[in-house]
């Protein structure tokens, strides 16, 4: 599949610079990938286009400030975008780091509250190993100094306000540089109300990394590779998923993340470790039958898995019509609902 098949229009004006001020108010636009067809609606809607048995599958990642700012000894500023705790040496991270010359292996550099962080390695792809210098743990310096990785797309500084919005309302375990956007859209009342209707919702971990966002360089979207992201699905989770596939629900996985995570546990048999998994069209799904994702980049991978869902066609006519209707896209954006029989709503069903 060349690149170019993975590009379409993106007006700048529709990327969405802020949440909206209650997140189940963000527009929906409901696809069936059979058929092309397409309604417009909201996302708290979201059960008039499901059906009793269908399983929501959530990822419960909670996302940390993965942004620090230092400086070098020689003054010099450095940006680093932690990535996750490293196997050795002890207490080492992996981080990116974006600097006019790149740290050296032994460079000290020095964090806004006084702290020092040490060089420990420049182990491949850009990336460093960093230490703590005075043995402070990793995870509380950046906590303490850290600020959420918001994407180069929002043309603004991240705010307190982040540090909430930009994280589900059903995140746990931290591991995550970037959210799982499409679960942004989820408050507790609308999980609740879901789940009395007979759309119960099951949660795994997909902890989120910079790679899910790398650009495709390749020409040929096959020449791609992932980097690979910790994942694990848990036994009650596991369970779920038989349970309504057994009944005839169908599985819904909410992001892209949770695709990924399912079918590379489809695919391997491993309900843990990491995955590397590429999806593009001509992927063949064994367990995920619908989704719930927001806009993406053109030319991304994000992008790519939405269009193996989806069909090619289906989807950017889909893209024409959301920017028609003025959408509001990508990560603080609107929503969509890849699912057969999603754009035909159920007679007399209430919002």
């Amino acid at each position: 599949m060349r690149l170019s098949e993975l590009d379409y229009e993106l007006p700048t004006e529709l990327i969405a610079q802020e949440p909206i001020p209650n997140r189940a108010d963000a527009r929906l636009l409901a696809l069936d990938p059979r058929t092309g067809a397409i309604a417009h609606s909201r996302f708290y809607k979201l059960r008039r286009h499901l059906r009793e048995g269908d399983l929501l599958v959530l990822n419960n990642t909670r996302v940390f400030p993965a942004r620090l700012h230092a400086r070098k000894e020689s003054g010099g500023a450095v940006e680093l975008l932690m990535v996750r705790a490293a196997d050795a040496p002890a207490g080492a991270w992996l981080a990116l780091a974006k600097a006019h010359r790149p740290p050296r292996d032994g460079a000290r550099l020095m964090l806004p509250n006084g702290r020092a962080l040490r060089v420990a390695g420049n182990p491949r792809n850009g990336r460093l190993l960093v230490l703590a210098e005075d043995g402070v743990p990793m995870e509380r310096l950046i906590e303490e100094t850290g600020a959420p990785a918001l994407p180069h797309y929002i043309r603004r500084p991240p705010g307190p306000a982040d540090l909430t919005e930009y994280q589900t309302v059903y995140a746990e375990p931290l591991g995550a540089v970037a959210a799982p956007t499409a679960g942004l859209h989820f408050t507790r009342e609308l999980l609740d109300e879901l789940a009395a209707a007979g759309i119960p919702h099951a949660q795994l971990t997909l902890h989120i990394g910079p790679g899910t966002f790398a650009p495709i360089r390749a020409g040929e979207v096959e020449g791609h590779t992932m980097d690979a992201e910790w994942f694990t699905i848990p036994p009650a989770t596991a369970a779920a998923i038989d349970s309504a596939r057994r009944l005839g629900g169908r599985i819904i996985a909410v992001g892209t993340s949770s695709v990924r995570a399912l079918e590379s546990w489809a695919i391997t048999g491993d309900r843990e470790g990491f995955t590397g998994l590429f999806i593009f069209p001509g992927f063949r799904f064994k367990l995920v039958d619908g989704m719930a994702t927001n806009f993406h980049m053109p030319r991304s991978t994000v992008l790519a898995l939405v269009m193996a869902l989806a069909g090619r066609d289906h989807l950017l006519a889909a893209y024409r019509d959301a920017i028609r209707h003025r959408y509001r896209l990508l990560s603080y954006g609107d929503a969509m609902l890849i699912l057969p029989g999603a754009a035909e709503p159920r007679k007399g069903a209430r919002a």
